[in-house]
Order: structure tokens, then sequence, then C-alpha cells
């Protein structure tokens, strides 16, 4: 019987151990045995593994795959795997657990986990494979993401490229006076009313989705809200970036994210500093609750999101 479906069970590897998270059953949390993040990061030390040579040589990245998977098990791959490809999960956090408080060294932690689920995309944002970005008490930004005091409402990412954007990791590198601003999570299959909008006429219209300036994206890209994968509903959306051409639309566009929001089953996560969380964006939603007002307010995240390994 698969780790997956036996949720309640813990599952032991040479330097990990599997729980089911303690906020959702819908996710796991998986905790590296004492030393083994430290001796991955001397690993990484020993073969001179900067951050930047992370982004000039691609094939660095999977090989700082190699170096965590030599100290916690090579079976910590196939872990990471079928938890992000399990319909009834596909999700897991995990951290550094106080072995580095180096935000270079976090880079090169969240590369190792990205390179298990496969490629990171092309961030256009950043012009790198991830992004890192801070949010603080006032930002002149043209989307929601930089902006503290505002709900940032639940969407996935990757709807304005024309790339698969099958999985996305988040990393919390710091933070300051921060109060509120919980990752706000909903699995697909919880939201109450996803029969009633996946059955809507609209739900296989092709939209269109634009990004605002500060993505660096100029091309337009259709894509339907709903998709099917393995007999299963998925979905494509964010409010920000797609475009209606009637009332009609917009009243669709508009219910759908209200409903999501209101849900009773979206989960606030509580992501310590040095912890990231992983999701399949085809099926979980993500945003962000708002901060409390503080002038000092400083958090820093990180970003990787890409396809999955064939």
């Amino acid at each position: 019987m698969s780790m997956m479906k036996q949720q309640e069970k813990l599952v032991t590897g040479k330097g990990y151990e599997v729980r089911v998270h303690p906020q959702s059953k819908r996710m796991f949390h998986i905790e590296m045995k004492p030393g083994v993040v430290g001796r991955f990061l001397e690993e990484a030390r020993r073969n001179d593994l900067s951050v930047q040579r992370l982004e000039y040589t691609p094939y660095e990245r999977h090989m700082v795959a190699s170096y965590l998977l030599q100290e916690a098990g090579t079976d910590l791959q196939g872990v990471v795997r079928r938890i992000l490809h399990d319909r009834q999960t596909g999700g897991f956090t995990i951290g550094v657990q106080g072995e580095s408080a180096d935000l270079d060294e976090f880079v090169i932690f969240s590369t190792a986990l990205a390179h298990l689920a496969g490629l990171p995309n092309h961030d256009a944002m950043s012009q790198k494979f991830y992004a890192r970005f801070s949010v603080k008490d006032t930002d002149e930004s043209d989307s929601y993401l930089r902006q503290a005091y505002r709900l940032f409402t639940l969407h996935t990412d990757g709807t304005f490229v024309d790339e698969p954007t099958d999985w996305l990791l988040m990393m919390k590198m710091q933070e300051e006076h921060a109060r509120g601003g919980e990752s706000r999570l909903l699995h697909l299959d919880d939201w109450k009313e996803l029969e009633h909008f996946t059955s809507h006429p609209l739900a296989s219209h092709e939209f269109t989705y634009k990004a605002p300036p500060s993505k660096n994206v100029s091309q337009e890209i259709k894509r339907t809200t709903f998709f099917q994968r393995q007999n299963k509903p998925c979905i494509c959306f964010i409010d920000q970036f797609v475009h209606s051409e009637t009332i009609e639309q917009a009243r669709y566009l508009k219910d759908l994210s209200d409903s999501m929001e209101k849900d009773p089953n979206v989960i606030e996560l509580t992501l310590p500093v040095g912890d990231l969380v992983m999701l399949n964006n085809l099926f979980w939603l993500h945003g962000r609750a708002p901060f409390e007002k503080d002038p000092l307010l400083h958090r820093e995240l990180l970003r990787q999101r890409g396809r999955f390994a064939q």
C-alpha cells in the first residue's frame, strides 16, 4: 500500500521522516534528520557551489540535487514526486531546520528540491531560474504580489506564459515585524462549488491572459479556466491578468474568484523562515492574507516553478 494512501502513517527514510502536515491532511511535512541539511550544505561548499555557479552552469543545479540525495537517501526523489503527483495530496513543506541562516544556502537548498521534481522555468521577472522578491510597508508594484495590506487572491502560476507550469515552490527567506500574511491554499477537490463552475458553459472558454510590465512578458496567451488531467479537473486562473470580452464572462470570472475566497476549506499555512512549500500547480490554488500595518514590515520570498520530469 502506497505512502500517499496511508496518510496517517509515518514514513522513514535514511535521512528524513514524512508525516501528515499538522494543518492539512492534504499535505505532508518532510523533516530531515539532525545533521542532514548541514552535511548537504557542507558538500555543496566542498564542491565550491555558489548561487552564481547555479545561475551560470545549469547542470550544477542537478548536481546540488544529487548532494541532497547523497545525505538524505536516494528514495527521497521518489517520495517528492509521488506526493506532488498524487491528486489526494499534491503538496508538502520542508525546511533547513535551523542548520543555516545564510540566504544563498536557502537558494541552494530550494534548488535541490526543485530539481528532484523536475525543471524550473525561466522566470522572466528576475531573468533567472528563480525569483526573489520582498514585501514591505510601501510599494508601487503593478500587481498584488508586493502589496502587503490587501488580499492576494487565490490563483495558479504560469497563466500568462506559453510553457507548462506543473509545480510551484515558495520559500520564506526573511521576515521581520510581520503579523498576518499567511499563505492561503485551496485544493481544487475541496472547493465546494467546483462542480458548479466546471459545468458552466464558460468553463472551456479560452480567455486571454496579459501580464503587467513588471513581469517582463509581452505575449498574450489564450487559456481555458478548466482542463482535464487523468479524468480530473484542473484549473488555470488569476484574476489580475485574465481579460473578459463580455459582461457575462466578467460575471463568471468574478463569481468564480469570490466563491474560492469564501470557501471554508481554504488553509492559512504557517511557514517559518527557512521553510518552503511545494505544490502541484494544476489543482492547488495559492494566495496570501493581508498583513497588519507596520512601517517596519519586511518579508523576502523565493519562488521557483516549472514542469515535471518526464
